[in-house]
């Protein structure tokens, strides 16, 4: 039992502030260390999987296109080394939806997918 409840306190859900904090300021560049290798990456017109510098270029061009003026977290959930995050994100033309996954190595969150709409 003193072994069960010591694994369970042990556990603690994904710190992702970064993430948060990049969204919230409209700052792709933020995220360049919480990309993983390849990303999969969809904001409105486009689609695609491709290395981490790609998805940051992708992001911020997305960015530039649409003032960020704050993100919401709607959602977030972890499931052992994986999670995801739902938000709203605010923007001078509207509003959009945001879901992200991710895995977490080495205690670091790393964004395997972003989906703006």
């Amino acid at each position: 039992m003193f072994a069960f409840i010591l694994s369970v306190l042990s556990i603690q859900a994904a710190d992702i502030t970064i993430i948060t904090n990049a969204f919230k300021s409209g700052n792709a560049v933020g995220l360049t260390e919480n990309m993983d290798a390849g990303v999969h990456i969809a904001v409105p017109g486009t689609t695609r999987k491709g290395n981490s510098q790609e998805a940051i270029d992708l992001l911020t061009r997305f960015f530039q296109a649409n003032k960020v003026s704050g993100f919401t977290v709607a959602h977030h959930a972890d499931k052992k080394e994986n999670g995801f995050i739902v938000g709203k994100l605010p923007t001078d033309k509207g509003e959009f939806r945001v879901n992200i996954t991710y895995c977490v190595k080495d205690n670091k969150v790393l964004i395997q997918s972003i989906r703006i709409e």
